[in-house]
């Protein structure tokens, strides 16, 4: 019996629809990308143009990735959902405005508003990533979840370059107000491609507000202790009360976590051990990579008299990011090429050594150019294999109904190390500072030190792991993913 022509017509128009939403949710998380690299290239600007020190300045972002790793999490558990693209249209829209008011800013308050609001920006992955799990085709959701969790690293490398254009012919508040179009441009390609309405195979849970907010109170006060202990001092009371303080209230959140029936993260998954390692990986990589990031922006532009800076102009200071989103995205594809020969989980610790031998180099040889560039393309090539195979690790060890959860919950890891690694280095440069207020060699060596420890340790973990008895056991079970 043949199909009808309405029958025909409804299986075309949802062909259709799967092949533009892949490419509809790459845009826009790496549109939301490229946002959200504006801050890194312009500390040096901002803390100029605003008249506060590059310490200070750092805040713009810290309290973006702050704000990242407490809205992702709830991003995560609310686009388990039925309202998965009114969430993302709604994300977009905060996040539009708040480029806007750091376009507009007229001091450094309101423009760390707009940073804030722009911290949406790390929940848009998990989001995208619900939403090619619920309509993109069985064979294709594998290769969707990579190509996703590598556009934070690709987009990072195009926002750097195209912010140096913006920011160099015209100013910083030229390139958050471009931002504020590119946005734009996601949202119409969101309403465009992605189905509407509510999900109904979604599950209708209520939201554990609970848990949201002792998660909030307890990222929020350690990472003012980390970013503020040099200032307070370490041994100093207010610095000693926003450690206790985070640690209640993590403590507290757990006890919420584990005793709800619908909890924010299901901290279950953590009794895996194979969970824990590449939970321990995002932290680990997700820290070292926004360390290593700040910490290129500011060697690239400061000047030749700090005794390692390069002294590039911004216009060109953006092009030293460029390699990153070549490596990245290129290791992406290769790794989809082989994706039918090798297990993405025998790829995660080959990833983690090139991360951790770029992290080696920069610290050692980080004052010409070529050494910069060579040091970005290493690291992009580096992450781009790690988060690409990440869901890997996550997938040989977790029942499919816990898969989405968990590799959420990964996600928000990545932001909370990048949080922690962004607070760390300004730390370490707030108590490094020159008379003229541009951190110390001794400061800039300090951070990339913590940075490839990281990395370091991050590796030693994966490779035990990689060649212990315990993969053994398991690779039997660990299917091989087709492209």
């Amino acid at each position: 019996m043949t199909d009808s022509p309405s029958t025909r017509a409804e299986a075309e128009s949802e062909t259709g629809t799967h092949s533009r939403l892949l490419p509809a949710l790459v845009y826009a998380a790496l549109s939301t990308a490229i946002v959200s690299s504006l801050g890194m290239l312009l500390v040096p600007t901002i803390s100029r143009e605003m008249g506060v020190t590059v310490s200070t300045a750092q805040w713009m972002l810290t309290i973006n990735l702050l704000v990242g790793a407490i809205a992702t999490p709830i991003m995560g558990r609310l686009s388990d959902g039925p309202h998965k693209k009114r969430l993302l249209i709604v994300s977009l829209l905060i996040i539009l405005a708040g480029s806007i008011v750091a376009a507009l800013a007229p001091n450094f308050t309101v423009f760390l508003i707009g940073r804030a609001m722009q911290g949406l920006t790390y929940g848009i992955v998990p989001v995208t990533i619900s939403l090619a799990r619920r309509y993109l085709p069985a064979g294709k959701v594998t290769f969707g979840i990579s190509s996703l969790s590598v556009t934070v690293a690709t987009g990072i490398g195009i926002g750097y370059p195209l912010t140096g254009i913006l920011a160099g012919l015209f100013d910083f508040r030229f390139a958050f107000g471009f931002a504020a179009l590119f946005v734009v441009s996601a949202i119409v390609v969101v309403i465009r491609a992605v189905p509407a309405g509510p999900d109904a195979n979604a599950p209708r849970n209520a939201f554990d507000f609970g848990g949201a907010l002792l998660l909030g109170i307890g990222l929020g006060a350690v990472l003012v202790a980390v970013s503020e202990g040099p200032n307070w001092g370490w041994n100093s009371l207010p610095t000693i009360s926003f450690f206790a303080g985070a640690a209640v209230a993590l403590a507290a959140w757990v006890v919420v976590e584990l005793r709800s029936s619908h909890p924010l993260i299901n901290l279950r998954v953590l009794r895996n051990g194979e969970v824990l390692l590449a939970n321990g990986t995002a932290i680990g990589i997700g820290a070292a990579m926004y360390m290593g990031f700040s910490i290129a922006s500011l060697i690239a532009q400061a000047p030749a008299s700090t005794g390692y800076g390069i002294a590039l102009p911004v216009f060109w200071a953006g092009f030293v990011m460029l390699p990153l989103s070549v490596g990245s995205f290129s290791s992406n594809r290769i790794i989809h090429a082989l994706s039918g020969r090798i297990r993405m989980t025998t790829l995660l610790p080959l990833g983690a050594a090139v991360v951790t031998a770029s992290t080696i180099f920069l610290w050692v040889a980080h004052n010409e150019l070529w050494e910069i560039l060579l040091g970005m393309l290493l690291f992009g090539v580096g992450i781009g294999t790690t988060y690409a195979a990440m869901p890997g690790l996550i997938a040989r060890s977790v029942e499919a109904e816990e898969l989405g959860s968990a590799v959420s919950f990964n996600q928000v890891l990545r932001t909370v190390g990048g949080s922690f690694g962004s607070a760390i280095s300004g730390a370490v440069l707030a108590a490094h500072l020159a008379a003229d207020q541009h951190p110390t060699a001794q400061g800039i060596d300090l951070s990339l030190a913590i940075s490839a420890i990281v990395c370091a340790v991050v590796f030693a973990a994966l490779a035990i792991n990689l060649f212990g008895p315990g993969r053994r056991r398991t690779l039997a079970r660990l299917p091989v993913v087709q492209a």
